[in-house]
């Protein structure tokens, strides 16, 4: 074989390599109950759940509790199965928390009963949602 040849059966052989190792990391969205069973299991990877805010009757949001010095809080969230789970995050309130249509949190159980987040994605209410518009004839 030729020296090109190798150099690029070489190269070819390093890009799976890496595509096998990138897809091996990716995570998927789990629920509380799959996080739990991981942590049982001695997993300690971080995982993303996707939920909501547990939100009252009346739609306001509750649980968000705020540490004295406000550098970290505590919140209750609802994943996609509807278990509740309280959740804590080291960091400030992010800006329009409260508002978010869902969030995801990216994290694990330290304890049986406490899920601490590393990350939180939220996806806020859009201001560019279309709205209905009364004069249609324009």
């Amino acid at each position: 074989m030729k020296k090109g040849h190798l150099i690029g059966l070489g190269i070819i052989a390093i890009a799976i390599v890496i595509i096998i190792t990138s897809i091996g990391d990716a995570s998927t969205y789990e629920s509380f109950e799959t996080a739990k069973a991981m942590k049982m299991r001695g997993e300690d990877k971080p995982i993303h759940v996707v939920g909501e805010l547990k939100k009252s009757v009346s739609g306001i949001v509750e649980g968000i509790e705020v540490n004295p010095d406000k550098t970290s809080f505590y919140f209750l969230m609802v994943d996609a199965d509807g278990t509740a789970q309280r959740v804590f995050y080291n960091e400030p309130v992010p800006a329009d928390f409260a508002r978010a249509e869902q969030v995801v949190v990216i994290g694990s159980y330290k304890t049986e009963d406490l899920f601490i987040a590393d990350k939180i994605l939220m996806k806020c209410p859009s201001k560019y949602q279309e709205t209905e518009v009364s004069n249609a004839g324009m």
